[in-house]
């Protein structure tokens, strides 16, 4: 009882965390939770709850900022990410555990550092490259739970403003995330987990809205790649360990 205990605590702390810093940027909660949460929940697990929480964020989120969003744009992204999703989920169910938990842990450190260095590909450009994007992205998400940094490098590379990157951003997770939860299942969490990542999730978003104000941007980016690197790194680690 004190283990399952303790777990259901950490889980509430990481959904807390992830919650706080996708209110903060529009994004960013798999890039933050999903490391911690494969460690926690196993690979399964983990990757579908990050893609709920996400999700319902991104919801919440877009009912402020849907006039920003760009369809033209959006809408062939999302549809190439709608034909990947399942060949994600299908990669993901079939692999062994140790050997998910380092393609997990690549796919998330790759993601940082490429969004890091403020990529710009010339492949990712007009609608092919939002189809690319969206196709890379749903594939990552439905397999990792990170669909996130294509997104990010399509929008640096088309030049858009944070105003404009945030509710886009919202958008996108709402579709990707729809399609990833439909292709590989609700979470099978107990009753009392379920109550803690819900009462975390909302503690996060108050906790990201009342400091969204008070933090400069610059400080948030180095934040989420700083807990990125190092769950990406912890978990292609495990399951490196794993394999040997």
């Amino acid at each position: 009882m004190e283990g399952a205990g303790a777990a259901e605590l950490l889980l509430g702390v990481i959904v807390v965390l992830g919650a706080s810093v996708q209110w903060l940027t529009g994004m960013g909660f798999a890039l933050v939770a999903v490391p911690a949460l494969v460690l926690v929940l196993g690979p399964a697990q983990g990757v579908v709850l990050a893609n709920c929480a996400a999700g319902v964020i991104s919801i919440v989120g877009l009912t402020t900022g849907w006039r920003q969003v760009r369809l033209g744009a959006m809408i062939p992204l999302v549809i190439a990410s709608a034909c990947t999703v399942p060949m994600g989920s299908w990669v993901a169910a079939r692999l062994p555990e140790p050997t998910l938990l380092a393609g997990v842990g690549i796919l998330v450190t790759a993601a940082v550092i490429f969004v890091m260095r403020g990529l710009r590909i010339s492949a990712l450009s007009g609608t092919k490259g939002a189809v690319t994007a969206g196709a890379v992205g749903g594939f990552m998400n439905s397999a990792a739970g990170v669909g996130g940094p294509p997104y990010s490098l399509y929008a640096v590379n088309a030049g858009w403003p944070v105003r404009e990157f945030v509710p886009n951003a919202q958008f996108y997770g709402i579709t990707v995330n729809v399609f990833s939860v439909a292709a590989n299942g609700a979470p099978q969490l107990s009753g009392t987990a379920w109550t803690v990542a819900t009462a975390a999730l909302a503690t996060g978003a108050l906790i990201g809205r009342a400091l969204a104000p008070r933090v400069p941007e610059q400080w948030i980016r180095r934040l989420i790649f700083a807990l990125a690197l190092v769950g990406g790194l912890s978990v292609l680690i495990k399951g490196l360990w794993g394999m040997l």
